[in-house]
């Protein structure tokens, strides 16, 4: 027993945080949490990186499902935060607000293609369930098409509209009118679209559904095939978006332009809670004689707006899009040396910019991998609808040696998983599922 008081006052310290949380919380995902080596509580929280109270430094590889792109804690950021702080507030959501507006037109500059309206919220599920709205509201119809594995939120129509029914099950009867189809198939797709759809709803990177990059040409044939029914294309972009791909929307990358996009997560700059609906000035004539037919208290408050604005200028002027795109190549082809060398361990490796997938050959070693990885000073979580897919989503402020650490841990922790070397692991429960080899997959 360690006869250190500062380490014990910190080990009670962490128990009781844990006991806290569980009793009053979640009890599952502290048991979660723990079997997977990652029951930290977090301190100090800079950059790339974040501090455990006990002292462990992680690369911070999950970052919140990629809501920290201009890193933790942004010094500009910070800064942005305590001067709106200091003169505003939330602001009265029924007045105009000098602030929502300056942010609106920023994002109608950065925005792809026509879209130059947003409306405001406060998280990716509200900004789901608006373009959703919006979408049925201006065609009239109301049939919504989304994907499998696809992910969008656990409220309303968004819970409706994603693609795991573990998530939708326990609240059925849902939404009416949404229809799955596989993600990538072009056939299917075109199958599902006729004229009663409204929208068809797709993240160009499938995020909890794996790290599953659109194929070559089906959004565009997406594209298509919304033009030819009269419905709308709505890209998610609440992961992809905000340079996390290397350009400021992974829909770039594709050459196409949606109706509606979403996005939130890093537009708050790991500070404050925002999200934005972004759509077309056509659409927003359903809205003319209904001003009042979407609110949000606390949607795109004056504080919020002036975070990301300041958020959006971090991005632009400290290169964040051009590091993305450099770190990014060095993390793939990192990944591409390090499943060569493990190819018993590692079924495939895909993505873009620094948002990367690495599919194990079972399921069991999603959770596995990640207490492994966190004894290697990396912070990492597999994906919810795949479990045998980690997500690499370091902040876009990570350095060089930043990805170097991420690789070299990773290389360590495989070889740690192989050798069955590390703390023991919680055995897994029920069956997994052996992933064949990359040149074995269709």
């Amino acid at each position: 027993m360690s006869t250190d008081p500062g380490i014990e006052d910190v080990t009670a310290h962490r128990a009781q945080v844990l006991a806290d949380f569980a009793q009053y919380l979640n009890p599952q995902k502290v048991r979660v949490m723990k079997a997977a080596g990652l029951d930290l509580i977090e301190a100090d929280r800079s950059g790339a990186w974040v501090e455990d109270i006990d002292g462990r430094r992680f690369l911070d590889c999950f970052t919140s499902a990629g809501s920290f792109n201009v890193g933790r804690r942004n010094p500009r950021v910070v800064a942005a935060a305590h001067r709106a702080i200091d003169s505003l507030d939330h602001g009265n959501f029924l007045l105009v607000s000098e602030q929502t507006a300056a942010l609106a037109a920023k994002l109608a500059e950065i925005a792809p293609g026509d879209l130059t309206c947003t409306m405001f919220g406060c998280g990716g599920g509200e900004a789901i369930d608006f373009a959703l709205k919006l979408a049925r509201g201006s065609t009239g119809r109301h049939r919504i098409i989304s994907t499998v594995n696809g992910y969008h939120g656990h409220t309303g129509f968004a819970l409706s509209a994603s693609g795991r029914a573990a998530f939708r099950e326990p609240f059925e009867p849902l939404m009416p009118e949404f229809g799955l189809v596989p993600f990538g198939d072009v056939d299917a797709l075109a199958a599902a679209v006729d004229g009663t759809v409204a929208a068809v709803l797709l993240e160009p990177i499938q995020g909890e559904g794996g790290i599953i990059v659109a194929p070559e040409g089906y959004l565009a044939a997406a594209r298509q095939i919304c033009d030819d029914a009269g419905a709308l294309l709505i890209l998610d972009e609440i992961q992809t978006g905000m340079g996390r791909t290397g350009r400021w929307w992974a829909s770039e990358h594709f050459g196409v332009e949606p109706d509606i996009m979403t996005v939130a997560k890093s537009l708050g700059g790991s500070l404050v809670a925002i999200s934005a609906t972004i759509f077309s000035e056509d659409l927003r004539e359903f809205l003319i004689p209904n001003p009042f037919i979407h609110l949000s208290t606390f949607g795109g408050s004056d504080v919020a707006c002036m975070v990301a604005l300041e958020v959006i200028d971090v991005i632009e002027e400290d290169g964040l899009l051009e590091n993305a795109t450099k770190r990014g190549a060095q993390l793939h082809a990192g990944l591409a040396t390090i499943a060569a060398a493990h190819p018993d361990q590692v079924a495939d490796v895909r993505g873009l910019g620094l948002m990367a997938g690495i599919e194990y050959a079972e399921d069991s070693m999603g959770p596995r991998m990640s207490f492994h990885l966190a004894q290697h000073g990396v912070l990492a979580v597999y994906s919810g609808n795949q479990p045998s897919v980690m997500r690499l989503m370091p902040s876009l402020v990570a350095s060089e040696s930043d990805i170097d650490h991420l690789l070299t841990g990773l290389d360590a922790a495989l070889d740690d998983l192989v050798h069955g070397r590390g703390l023991p692991e919680e055995p897994s429960s029920g069956r997994t599922k052996r992933r064949p080899p990359r040149g074995e997959r269709s």
